[in-house]
């Protein structure tokens, strides 16, 4: 007879909203300690490997699984040889698009629990956006949602966050296109967000994807700059905070209006060391500087991209 899985997840996919959600609700109603990859010290399996002195449920959920270090690896292959089977472990890593989970993560989970792919397919976002707008008293349709993808872009986090507005500003009325133009207007700038994600995200294929989707849609290169000039400036002011500071904290010290946005940063900054982001500044310093003398869009910007998002 086959042996139970343990209480063992790895998670992966795109969307690091999307990967912590998915990976909280593995835990029921565990409140589980929580972990960032890249700041592994050693040890965090000790508590669930230990029993509790006072018999509470323990659970530990490790984000940015695809950061931890070789030894933190070894660690957690050592713990895995014979899991708690009352201890929740959950991993969640994020890949690039059409990325895989890593072999050695997956090759250490899949011998004792479950490997799961997180994800949304695009003719299924607007149905999930109608569902979670219900689920927040919000009356909105699929007109209404696929106003809302159109002018916000696809990212689960903003379409959330997004859902959370509509429901205090338009509780009990229905929520039309014309109320998404009217609450949202001015943040179509979306499309240059997700451009941002992707070059900051050292994701190079999919960057110079989207921007030539931003030139196919005959968007300024100066507003485009702009989009890219004010995401570096939020990663500066988020590196110079220390790397173990709390989501909450990063956000409120870095002016950003929320915790997901600001866990999203924390990982894009540790893509880049405080030089180099400064560097990078001095770069779209001189972008700004040949757009305003005549340079065009088509050969600025594809350059600026590329120095951002090529590998370290």
């Amino acid at each position: 007879m086959t042996a139970p899985k343990a209480p063992v997840t790895l998670l992966w996919g795109e969307d690091a909203f999307l990967l912590r959600e998915a990976g909280l609700a593995k835990f029921g109603g565990v409140h589980p300690s929580e972990v960032d990859g890249a700041e592994w010290q050693g040890g965090e399996l000790q508590d669930l490997a230990t029993p509790s002195l006072f018999g509470e449920p323990r659970g530990l959920m490790i984000t940015d699984a695809k950061s931890l270090s070789k030894d933190a690896l070894a660690e957690l292959g050592a713990y895995l040889e014979a899991p708690d089977p009352d201890a929740p472990l959950v991993l969640c890593c994020q890949v690039a698009e059409r990325g895989k989970a890593p072999a050695a993560l997956d090759k250490l989970v899949k011998a004792v629990g479950t490997v799961t792919q997180v994800a949304i397919a695009r003719k299924e976002l607007e149905p999930w956006v109608v569902k979670r707008a219900n689920a927040a008293g919000v009356d909105l349709g699929a007109q209404g949602a696929r106003a809302l993808v159109e002018t916000l872009g696809e990212e689960p986090g903003s379409l959330v966050a997004a859902i959370q507005q509509l429901a205090g500003a338009y509780a009990g009325q229905k929520v039309t296109p014309a109320i998404v133009a009217q609450q949202f207007r001015g943040l179509g700038e979306q499309k240059v967000w997700d451009l941002c994600d992707h070059a900051f995200g050292k994701d190079l294929p999919a960057a110079i994807r989207s921007l030539r989707s931003l030139e196919e849609g005959r968007d300024d290169p100066l507003k485009l700059l702009g989009g890219v000039s004010s995401r570096l400036r939020d990663l500066i002011r988020v590196r110079a905070l220390p790397d173990r500071l709390p989501p909450a904290q990063v956000a409120k010290a870095a002016g950003l209006r929320f915790d997901w946005q600001a866990r999203r940063y924390q990982q894009q900054a540790r893509n880049f060391s405080m030089a180099q982001l400064l560097a990078l500044h001095e770069r779209v310093t001189e972008a700004d500087r040949a757009l305003k003398s005549g340079s065009t869009g088509d050969i600025v910007m594809p350059a600026l991209i590329a120095a951002i998002a090529a590998p370290l």
